[in-house]
């Protein structure tokens, strides 16, 4: 129907995950230290978003050892990469039904 705002995935629209996101579709893969510092939030705020983006199929998280030093990293999947792309779009979709008021 023309005219019609389409609807958001809620999973991805929170800002932080968003962020999460977009981070990783630009890069092979993140620390939860780079995620942490380009996003500016607290390790708890990360770590519940990257957590429900994980449960939702949207990003693989690995946890390792470097030496004696914990190290998680976050990838995007193929779905998270689907799903930010058709966010993207409805997005535009959003924004040109907004103009066309």
């Amino acid at each position: 129907m023309p005219g019609e705002i389409p609807e958001l995935d809620r999973l991805i629209h929170e800002r932080i995950r968003l962020g999460i996101i977009s981070a990783l579709a630009v890069n092979d893969s993140l620390s939860f230290s780079d995620l942490k510092r380009l996003l500016r939030t607290t390790d708890g705020n990360l770590s519940v978003h990257a957590r429900k983006l994980e449960e939702g199929g949207y990003l693989t998280c690995r946890k390792f050892f470097e030496g004696r030093i914990p190290r998680t990293e976050y990838r995007l999947t193929a779905a998270g990469r689907r799903a930010l792309d058709e966010y993207l779009r409805n997005m535009e979709e959003v924004i040109r039904v907004a103009r066309e008021g």
